[in-house]
C-alpha cells in the first residue's frame, strides 16, 4: 500500500500504540507515518547499526573505545558559550545553533518543543520559523514528548529545509521515515537522554525528591553525582544520586527508557549534551559533516577544551548493579558522604560518560531480560551487548 493512500485518508489516532507499553510517545503515530511504525519504531525494530551506515556513511568502530560507547563522531569538545542566553538550562548551545541556522536561511524551520501554556513540564511540539519562538522553547522537558506528531504539519507548510532537536528514540523514527519527508535538506541536533518520564511519573519523582516540588524550574542529574533541582527564586538545591528512594522511584520511569540502548542519541549529526564533559561544560560530539556544518555556525561564541578521561569507573558500576536491583535506600547523611568522596577520586569527563552508559545499559539490559525475554536478542544493539558483557550480572 502505498503512502500516498495514507495521505489521502490520515490515520491520526491518539490511543493506538503498537509498541503498547514500550511506546515512547514519540508522535509517530499521531499521524499518516503511523504506516511506517513497524520499520520505524524504536521499540518494536531496533535497528541503529543499519540507520548509522545511512546517516554518517559509516557504522561504528566497536574495536575503538570512544566510538563503542559514544558512536560514530569526527569530533568531541567540551563547550560553553561565552555569553550564555538569559533562562537557558545551561549556556543555550542548542538553542544558539538553532537560531543561526534560522538566520543563515539554512532551514525553513525548527522542530522544538516549548510548554504547555497552563504547565511549565507538559511539552508542546512545535515548528519555529523565528528566534523567539526557539528561544520560547529552551530549557529540557523531562516527560515524554511527541515531537514527531508535527511531521504532518512540516509537509502541508512546504517547508523543504528543516532542523529537528530530539533524542534518540525520536531520531530512530525519523531516520526511518526521512525519504519520506519530500525534504531537500534535514539537519538534526540530538541531546543525550535518560530515564524520562510520564506526567504523572513526573510529579511522583518531584515530590518524592525535592524539598520544594512546587517550584522547580528544570532538574538534571549531573556529573558530581547530584541531582540539581533549580527553583524559581534562582536556588539550586543538590540531592545525591545516593540518596534517592530508591524503592519509591523504581518503577517511575517509562518502560520505553528502561528498554533504551541508545542514550547517546547516535543517529543525530550533532549531539549536545553534558555527560562526557567537566562539571558546567557541555559535551558536544560532531558525528558527520552536516553535524560540523551546524556547530561551525556558533564556532565563535564558544570558549572549547578538549574532552578528558580520569578515574576508574569499574568497581563503581559493578557494585551499582546490587544495590539498584536490591533497591536498597541510605540514610541521607551517609549519601552526602559517599557523594564527596566519589567526586574527588570518581570518574570524571569521558569516564563519567562511560560510568553512565554502562550502569544504564545494564539495568536496561536486565529490565528488558525480565519483563520481554522474547525481545532480548534483537532490541539490543551489539555495542550495547559489548559493554553488558564486561560486568558480571545477576542469574535472574
Amino acid at each position: 500500500m502505498s503512502l500516498a493512500h495514507h495521505k489521502a485518508k490520515p490515520l491520526k489516532n491518539t490511543t493506538r500504540r503498537p509498541a503498547k507499553a514500550l511506546c515512547s510517545e514519540c508522535g509517530l503515530c499521531d499521524t499518516y507515518y503511523i504506516h511506517y511504525v513497524k520499520e520505524a519504531c524504536a521499540f518494536i525494530t531496533q535497528h541503529i547499526d543499519e540507520l548509522e551506515v545511512e546517516s554518517h556513511g559509516r557504522s561504528r568502530d566497536l574495536d575503538n573505545e570512544n566510538e563503542l560507547y559514544f558512536g560514530v563522531h569526527q569530533d568531541m569538545i567540551a563547550a560553553q558559550k561565552k555569553e550564555p542566553i538569559a533562562g537557558a538550562q545551561w549556556t543555550g548551545i542548542v538553542s544558539s545553533i538553532a537560531i543561526q541556522m534560522l538566520e543563515h536561511k539554512l532551514v525553513e524551520g525548527v522542530v522544538c518543543v516549548q510548554s504547555a501554556s497552563h504547565d511549565r513540564f507538559q511539552p508542546k511540539p512545535v515548528i519555529a520559523r523565528t528566534a523567539a519562538e526557539v528561544l520560547a522553547a529552551r530549557v529540557n522537558k523531562p516527560t515524554l514528548s511527541p515531537n514527531l506528531s508535527v511531521l504532518e504539519e512540516i509537509e502541508q507548510s512546504g517547508i523543504k529545509r528543516l532542523l529537528v532537536i530530539g533524542v534518540g528514540c525520536q531520531i530512530q523514527a525519523l531516520r526511518t521515515v526521512e525519504k519520506e519527508l519530500g525534504l531537500e535538506k534535514l539537519y538534526v541536533l540530538g541531546t543525550p537522554c535518560v530515564d524520562n518520564v510520564s506526567r504523572a511519573g513526573l510529579d511522583k519523582f518531584l515530590n518524592t525528591t525535592s524539598r520544594s516540588p512546587e517550584t522547580v524550574v528544570h532538574y538534571e542529574f549531573m556529573q558530581d553525582f547530584n541531582v540539581h533541582f533549580k527553583h524559581e527564586d534562582g536556588s539550586i538545591e543538590m540531592v545525591p544520586f545516593f540518596g534517592l528512594n530508591t524503592k519509591e522511584l523504581k518503577d517511575v520511569f517509562a518502560p520505553s527508557c528502561m528498554s533504551c540502548f541508545d542514550y547517546v542519541n547516535s543517529l543525530a549529526d550533532l549531539v549536545v549534551g553534558y555527560m562526557g564533559a567537566p562539571f558546567g561544560w557541555q559535551w558536544i560530539v560532531v558525528r558527520n559533516d552536516t553535524g560540523k556544518e551546524m556547530l561551525d555556525l556558533v564556532q565563535d561564541q564558544l570558549k572549547t577544551q578538549p574532552v578528558d578521561a580520569s578515574g576508574d569507573r569499574a568497581a563503581a558500576v559493578q557494585q551499582g548493579i546490587a544495590a539498584y536491583d536490591n533497591a536498597t535506600t541510605i540514610p541521607i547523611w551517609l549519601a552526602w558522604i559517599i557523594s564527596f568522596v566519589v567526586n574527588k577520586i570518581g570518574p570524571k569527563g569521558l569516564e563519567y560518560g562511560r560510568f553512565s552508559i554502562d550502569s544504564h545499559f545494564i539495568r536496561n539490559y536486565l529490565y528488558t531480560r525480565r519483563n520481554y525475554p522474547q525481545k532480548l536478542a534483537a532490541h539490543v544493539p551489539e555495542f550495547a551487548k559489548r559493554i553488558v558483557a564486561r560486568y558480571k550480572l545477576p542469574a535472574k
